[in-house]
């Protein structure tokens, strides 16, 4: 069994990048800088942004589902992210060092296994929530703050 984690398309935020803070408010957006090399993990480079990088704090929709488990948060992405990272097999480095809430959904979009996984431990977290035949993706969660980290799916090759 192999999986796969990808970042977000960064088209939909490009525009967002030059506009001002009035229509970034508009989108529940706000520009903000890194001030740190850590805390600041972009959900297209799926990678730290490092300190005095511009990035955009955005609402997101990323179990756009209709059950009771659609949800959304704020996420942030870099300025420089031009094209969606993708990781097979591995864990890309945004989750290095952070407990990780991994949320198992079936076909459906219902919850069917959750776990968290501390540092280090995702990639055996990951693969004993595919070993359950109904679960269809993964939902990834920073656990201290909640906010969405990536999905991982099944990988065919």
């Amino acid at each position: 069994m192999t999986y796969r984690i990808a970042g977000l398309d960064p088209a939909p935020f490009a525009p967002l990048f030059g506009a001002s803070e009035e229509e970034l408010a508009g989108h529940r957006a706000r520009r903000v800088v890194a001030d740190s090399d850590s805390g600041f993990p972009c959900r297209v480079s799926l990678e730290d942004a490092k300190r005095g990088e511009r990035l955009l704090l955005v609402h997101h929709v990323h179990h756009e589902v209709e059950t009771p488990y659609r949800s959304a948060f704020a996420i942030f992405v870099r300025e420089e992210a031009a094209a969606a990272a993708e990781y097979r097999d591995e864990c890309p480095p945004a989750f290095a060092g952070r407990t990780l809430s991994l949320r198992g959904f079936d076909a459906d979009g219902a919850l069917a296994e959750a776990r968290l996984a501390e540092p280090g431990a995702a990639d055996e977290a990951i693969r004993a929530l595919f070993a359950v035949p109904r679960i269809a993706y993964i939902n990834a969660h920073n656990a201290a703050a909640g906010c969405f980290a990536a999905r991982i799916e099944r990988d065919g090759q």
